[in-house]
């Protein structure tokens, strides 16, 4: 059987091959639709997103400040429509978790939180090569603690030689170096190489360390199995445009476990909408801020309505299709790319993502050896969208949801395809 054939089955006998429909897919210049393989980056559009947008737009025109407390659903209580689904892919209780902000601003409120550095213990761990915006968060946090950040955080690299981090590497930086660390902020699959973390295990080992842990889900949130709750982190964050498909710079999200959201004397940098509902609109009545249980608790403003709306479009897709149905989907997928690229001849291209299914969502990151530049373009031009990372690196999410084997035959065959 030829691998396109090979896809082609496939694709025939998906179960969820009609939830692709349901997205709006880029077209080129001439109308015809782009293979879109970017959710890593930025998740395609529910159709379902307009009709939701939509009615919020009607309610402000026809209600305007009346919609905060009449209507199908009024604006005050908005944010609690996607408690549950959030809480079911982040693998929580539901008063655990909150969509409220931008991932940084909420890994700031909870490190102004948790980080509480004392004499000898400031130092944070985070893994080599983290986003850059995680990075630039937690310098400026030992910073704002009167702390030098090139002392105080510690980097986990992977070994000479290899490409991604070993969680016993982890685990034994923890053993050595435990006494001084505050703070272990890993992702829950790191952006640059693809690579999924056992966050279980580095949750015990920061916890027995006597370390806060907590976890950047911006890549792992609707892509991999999650359980927070069980996994036993002290907080999470994560955006939603990626792989829950909620929009450019859409609403974010964070978990707080029970242990601490049911512990109203914590710290944090307090809003009005972390306020006891009861005594939110009393205002300079009932001047003192007393904290919501949960992770409502750590809210600052209302919620943004039209930022959240595409953000239920998107769930109802996910409670359709069922996540174990997608995970089964994605590891098939993500191993047929793994295939063809490891087929091609020659050594231009090393997959620096774990071949272990187990160890990586449907992201494939690739290194190109000569000309990588040159190679993405004309992928581009090709109707192929991706995204590159300097020096070398294409990266490539067939996303369950929306891709097809197809999808990814094509783009093997044009790698196997071009002559660098």
């Amino acid at each position: 059987m030829t691998a396109e054939r090979d896809a082609l089955e496939r694709d025939a006998a998906d179960p969820l091959a009609g939830f692709r429909e349901r997205f709006a897919h880029p077209v080129g210049a001439r109308g015809e639709r782009r293979t879109y393989l970017c959710g890593n980056s930025l998740g395609l559009m529910p159709l379902e997103a307009r009709r939701y947008v939509g009615r919020e737009l009607d309610a402000w025109a026809e209600r305007a400040v009346d919609a905060h407390f009449e209507g199908a659903d009024p604006w005050y209580g908005y944010h609690e429509l996607v408690r549950d689904g959030l809480a079911r892919l982040a693998g929580a209780l539901p008063h655990e978790v909150v969509a409220m902000n931008g991932l940084t601003a909420n890994l700031h409120l909870m490190m102004a939180t948790f980080y509480r550095p004392g004499p000898g213990r400031g130092a944070v761990v985070m893994e080599d090569c983290a986003f850059p915006s995680d990075t630039y968060a937690v310098r400026s946090q030992i910073a704002w603690h009167g702390l030098d950040p090139d002392r105080e955080l510690i980097v986990a690299r992977p070994r000479a030689g290899e490409t991604t981090l070993r969680i016993e590497d982890v685990e034994g930086l923890l053993e050595r170096r435990g006494e001084s660390v505050a703070l272990v902020l890993l992702s829950g699959v790191q952006y640059f190489t693809g690579q999924r973390f056992d966050l279980a295990r580095v949750a015990r080992a920061a916890r027995a360390a006597g370390a806060i842990v907590g976890f950047d889900l911006a890549h792992a949130i609707g892509n991999v199995p999650l359980a927070l709750h069980d996994d036993g982190c002290d907080f999470a964050v994560w955006c939603s445009y990626k792989y829950l498909n909620a929009g450019p710079g859409s609403i974010a999200g964070c978990f707080v476990h029970e242990r601490h959201g049911l512990n109203l004397a914590l710290p944090r940098l307090a809003g009005w909408w972390g306020n006891d509902p009861a005594r939110r609109f009393r205002m300079h009545l009932e001047p003192e801020f007393v904290p919501r249980e949960g992770a409502d608790g750590w809210q600052l403003g209302n919620p943004p309505i039209l930022a959240i709306a595409p953000l239920r479009a998107s769930l109802a897709l996910f409670d359709e299709a069922r996540p174990s149905r997608l995970r089964e989907k994605s590891i098939a997928m993500t191993g047929f790319l793994q295939r063809l690229v490891e087929d091609i001849p020659g050594d231009r291209f090393e997959i620096l993502t774990p071949r272990d299914p187990e160890s990586r969502g449907c992201q494939l990151s690739i290194r190109v050896r000569r000309d990588g530049r040159g190679l993405f373009d004309e992928l581009h031009d090709l109707g192929f969208v991706g995204d590159y990372r300097e020096p070398d690196v294409i990266r490539v999410a067939p996303v369950p949801l929306y891709n097809t084997f197809h999808d990814v035959w094509r783009f093997g065959s044009a790698l196997a395809a071009h002559r660098g």
